[in-house]
């Protein structure tokens, strides 16, 4: 895993295969989003088919109109191939699958995004939860990685990326509509 900083320098450029909401593959790429001049969150998770994933992965989904009204684009990355991800998505809720997503779920099957973003577990060939915001100048702007053990607050997620989008000085527990700090 690297050591090296990444926040407040350019991220890792990616493109990688995908399945989108309408269920196609295509691709997804920071530079596309860039060019739509959109915020990126990119959140890296385990495997397909296992537990906690579903619960952040849907969670989202059921969010996504919020992600989309502030101009973020949401990508999921797993070191699965986009025909499990497809298989997994076409499976119910209610069968621990992912059914309807509103965002594309990406396949980083060479490794090489999750090894980029010091997520990767090279023994397992599985990436960590680690959570990325991206500005839709390409910096880096938040990184949070946590054990695959415990899921993320998307009320969290939301919180950052508005206080980000502030460009202001955000003191502990500020919340969207707050003052932000005048220095």
């Amino acid at each position: 895993m690297t050591d090296k900083r990444m926040v407040g320098k350019q991220a890792p450029r990616f493109e990688m295969d995908a399945v989108m909401p309408n269920k196609e593959f295509a691709k997804v790429s920071l530079e596309e989003n860039m060019k739509n001049d959109k915020w990126t969150v990119l959140f890296f998770y385990p495997m397909d088919f296992t537990f906690v994933c579903p619960t952040e992965i849907t969670s989202l989904s059921d969010r996504f109109d919020e992600f989309e009204d502030l101009d973020a684009e949401v990508i999921g990355v797993s070191t699965d191939t986009v025909h499990t991800h497809k298989a997994w998505i076409n499976t119910s809720r209610d069968d621990n699958g992912l059914g309807e997503l509103n965002y594309p779920i990406a396949a980083d099957t060479n490794h090489a995004v999750s090894r980029e973003y010091g997520v990767l577990i090279e023994e397992e060939g599985i990436a960590l939860r680690g959570l990325f915001i991206i500005s839709p100048e390409g910096e880096l702007m938040y990184s949070v990685v946590n054990h695959n053990n415990i899921g993320r607050d998307v009320d969290e997620t939301l919180r950052v990326l508005q206080a980000l989008q502030t460009g202001g000085l955000c003191p502990a527990n500020w919340k969207p509509g707050q003052e932000t700090l005048n220095v």
